[in-house]
């Protein structure tokens, strides 16, 4: 089995325990887990299989370790590598801009020729727009919303990592 490479950027520290928590229910020997603001984009290069989180900041920003090293992000050839994303955000304090960084990230992933996989339904949000929302009723990616919503968390683990799986053909 090739291993996933699971990548985040965390500044307060929830994107890093969700993180931990996907490496540990697909198991510690299946995933290589990587916070970029330790190691170099570059990195993400050598895995087929990769799991991205990040946080939204403020009015849309990527989260800082993510922020920093965009220029090298985009110099990243995607072309035959299938990403999955996460992201987390607040959807009543920042409605107008929920998990936007998991749009920003997911475009360019696609724009440099990744397959970004298993898109994950807006139902049960309360959100005024987000560059995640791919307007069919889906997200780019998971989304998780700590602030609001811990209590779903665990649930919308459960029913994503099977099908991130299935789509890494695992």
């Amino acid at each position: 089995m090739n291993k996933i490479g699971l990548f985040f950027g965390s500044d307060t520290g929830n994107t890093e325990v969700i993180a931990g928590m996907i490496q540990n229910k697909i198991g510690n020997e299946k995933v290589d887990l990587f916070d970029v603001f330790d190691v170099s984009m570059d990195k993400i290069s050598e895995y087929t299989n990769i799991i991205i989180g990040l946080s939204t900041w403020h009015d849309g920003q990527l989260v800082s370790s993510f922020d920093d090293g965009i220029e090298e992000f985009k110099e990243i050839d995607f072309a035959g590598k299938k990403i999955a994303l996460f992201g987390l955000g607040d959807q009543f304090g920042y409605s107008e801009y929920f998990i936007d960084a998991v749009g920003t990230i997911g475009k360019l992933i696609i724009s440099q020729g990744g397959t970004v996989v298993v898109n994950w339904p807006t139902d049960d949000y309360d959100f005024e727009n987000s560059n995640a929302d791919l307007g069919n009723g889906y997200f780019m990616g998971l989304a998780l919303d700590e602030d609001n919503q811990d209590d779903f968390t665990e649930e919308r683990l459960d029913l994503w990592i099977p099908q991130i799986l299935e789509a890494f053909n695992l």
